[in-house]
């Protein structure tokens, strides 16, 4: 649970009773409309904000009641954060972007170089790790904070409207980048997303309104098409303030 607010009756109640698995490996999707609760979801899992009670467990590590230096040094080990914006620093290269969280983890330069051209070759940015963020394409500095996000190996992987300021081609470059982060490294990835097109993506699409989850949808064998449609199908059911 999740409440803001000091007096009772002036509280509001972002997230109530909401509970959720997400498995290793699995890619996830959180929909709902504005204010529904899924970035206060997404920001309590990310240790951003702590839930009013409740807990959060990341690994088998309960991060919601952690000393400030422990989830200090769990954030950094533990979590890859990507969002709307790639909130890449513009005085590195893409090169260094990536490998910061290497360097500050203090792993051996040759291991660093290895890993660093290991992912910017899965997601296709090699050649440009030599340019600033500000000298390549929007689509590639979203790839670009994407390897940043996955190159020191962690537990989970948090995207936050990753498409969201990407065009249709730039979107679709990037998502078939995460199936192959998720493929290929076994990557687990739970997406706030606004975009059916997006979660389609996902292996299961988690729907939140008025703080609780509403249902969930599964992709299963199902093509990425019929899977699209079905998550369009519950959003104009919850559109319609239908419930399940």
């Amino acid at each position: 649970m999740k409440v803001y607010g000091g007096g009772l009756a002036s509280a509001t109640r972002a997230l109530d009773g909401v509970s959720l698995t997400v498995a290793k490996g699995e890619s996830v999707a959180i929909m709902g409309p504005s204010g529904s609760g899924k970035t206060t979801l997404l920001n309590c899992i990310a240790t951003i904000d702590r839930p009013t009670s409740g807990e959060v467990v990341v690994d088998g590590t309960d991060v919601a009641h952690m000393r400030q230096r422990a989830l200090a040094d769990f954030r950094r080990t533990q979590l890859g954060f990507i969002f709307q914006d790639s909130n890449l620093l513009d005085t590195l290269t893409c090169r260094e972007n990536i490998e910061l969280p290497l360097t500050i983890a203090r792993r051996k330069p040759s291991f660093i170089r290895e890993r660093t051209e290991q992912v910017a070759t899965s997601l296709n940015v090699s050649e440009v790790l030599d340019k600033y963020p500000y000298q390549v394409s929007g689509g590639q500095a979203q790839r670009i904070a994407a390897c940043r996000a996955i190159v020191a190996d962690p537990a989970l992987v948090l995207a936050d409207e990753p498409t969201g300021a990407l065009d249709s081609k730039n979107s679709k470059v990037l998502l078939e980048s995460f199936e192959r982060l998720n493929r290929d490294y076994d990557t687990t990835i739970l997406m706030v997303t606004h975009d059916a097109y997006a979660a389609s993506y996902c292996h299961r699409v988690l729907f939140i309104r008025d703080g609780s989850l509403f249902t969930e949808v599964r992709r299963g064998d199902r093509d990425r098409q019929e899977f699209f449609a079905e998550v369009n199908r519950v959003i104009s059911v919850m559109g319609g303030g239908d419930a399940r």
